[in-house]
């Protein structure tokens, strides 16, 4: 089963291009259909309407251009909701609920967000109830799961993220499941991923499994270093939570994770 419904937020940054050019691979990959989502929310200070219709049309302009010739079907949304206060993730996850797969960019720390917020991707993950696939804002990425990393706890949050990029690992050339046992993890069985290895191989699918032992180097830095070793063009991570007052708050693999991603990274929750 392929992604046949896959959302795009489109924003006036300059990697969303990139991003563009990675979800329409992907689209015509699965033969999906795909929706480029831009958001205009309305703060409660000095409006800048006109401005943001403004770039709301050259964004749309672009999205048209990259999809016209592409080989796929796709349409447009210009979410531009009256209500005063609504924030741009509550807007795309009332779009995302009814999408397979909802692709975002990876905030950048050094550029001016405007209106975006600088959690977004963590939002979405939280609130969409669908995989997302952050996209780094450096570099341009072609491919996604060709050979793939998944990284592996056990849990719900792991059985998830796997179920969820099934449609993507079901087209790799390699799958490796990583496992990585730090001092805290003492309850964890000796092989935690050779189950879930034996579950992928009944698909078909190349997959190995490989444990690791660390207790200085954080998880987020073992991931993307193997991923790289690997030759790997997505990570697939199961986001743990916990709650801080009355808000969720990302687990720390996840939240480094955002910061400082180097290949794609499907996040589920």
């Amino acid at each position: 089963m392929n992604f046949k419904d896959i959302l795009i937020h489109i924003d006036d940054s300059s990697h969303c291009a990139a991003r563009l050019e990675l979800a329409i691979n992907l689209a015509r990959e699965h033969g999906a259909h795909l929706t480029g989502l831009y958001v205009i929310t309305h703060a409660h200070y000095a409006p800048q309407h006109e401005t943001k219709k403004q770039q709301a049309t050259a964004a749309e302009e672009k999205f048209r251009l990259a999809t016209e010739n592409s080989g796929i079907t796709s349409e447009w949304v210009l979410a531009d909701w009256g209500i005063v206060g609504v924030g741009m993730s509550e807007i795309i996850n009332h779009y995302a609920h009814q999408k397979d797969l909802i692709v975002v960019g990876q905030t950048s720390s050094d550029k001016p967000r405007g209106d975006v917020p600088a959690d977004l991707p963590e939002r979405i993950v939280f609130g969409s109830g669908r995989p997302v696939l952050v996209v780094p804002y450096a570099g341009k990425f072609a491919t996604v799961g060709t050979r793939a990393v998944v990284a592996w706890r056990g849990g719900r949050a792991s059985a998830r993220a796997v179920n969820d990029a099934l449609p993507l690992l079901r087209n790799s050339e390699k799958i490796h499941v990583l496992s990585i046992k730090t001092s805290g993890d003492k309850h964890l069985s000796e092989t935690p991923g050779g189950g879930i290895c034996t579950h992928l191989s009944r698909y078909g699918l190349d997959c190995t499994g490989e444990d690791i032992v660390s207790t200085d180097i954080p998880v987020a830095n073992i991931l993307m270093n193997f991923a790289w070793d690997k030759g790997c063009d997505l990570l697939i991570v199961g986001v743990y939570a916990h709650t801080s007052g009355r808000t969720l708050k990302l687990g720390p693999v996840a939240r480094q994770l955002l910061n400082d991603m180097t290949l794609p990274v499907l996040m589920s929750h």
